[in-house]
């Protein structure tokens, strides 16, 4: 049952964000790709996912304890802050930020949860803004 009230809630998130995608005004100057690719393609995504959890429901989830709910909790918690924060921090300390503290979370020792933090951070502005020349949030240092 959990499953299927899961599905039906991401569904309609899918729908949202498409729709709200389909609202985005374009400049004219806009590439060809456009800036309503990227959120089509998430609620196409996410869309599937969810049909695929209407249709074919886990009979007997296994759902966490409480010490773990909290900390899935905590988790969303971050990414609130990270989004609260993008603005101020900028997109590189920000996201390695999160990013850190994420995988040290998912069990990486925590030298390792910063370097990957690091480098997750700083892979994704090379691809998002060098090579493809998207605009990222900039930081009091300017990238």
């Amino acid at each position: 049952m959990s499953d299927r009230v899961f599905g039906g809630i991401g569904l309609v998130l899918a729908l949202f964000f498409g729709w709200q995608a389909s609202i985005i005004q374009e400049s004219f100057l806009s590439d060809v790709v456009g800036p309503k690719m990227f959120p089509y393609i998430i609620a196409t995504v996410m869309g599937i996912a969810s049909i695929y959890f209407l249709l074919k429901p886990d009979p007997e989830p296994d759902w966490p304890n409480a010490g773990r709910l909290a900390e899935i909790g905590f988790a969303a918690l971050v990414m609130l802050a990270y989004a609260l924060a993008l603005p101020q921090l900028g997109f590189v300390i920000a996201t390695a930020l999160a990013a850190t503290y994420l995988t040290w979370r998912l069990g990486s020792r925590p030298l390792e949860s910063v370097i990957i933090g690091v480098a997750t951070s700083v892979g994704i502005y090379v691809v998002f803004r060098l090579l493809l020349g998207l605009s990222l949030a900039r930081g009091p240092f300017g990238f």
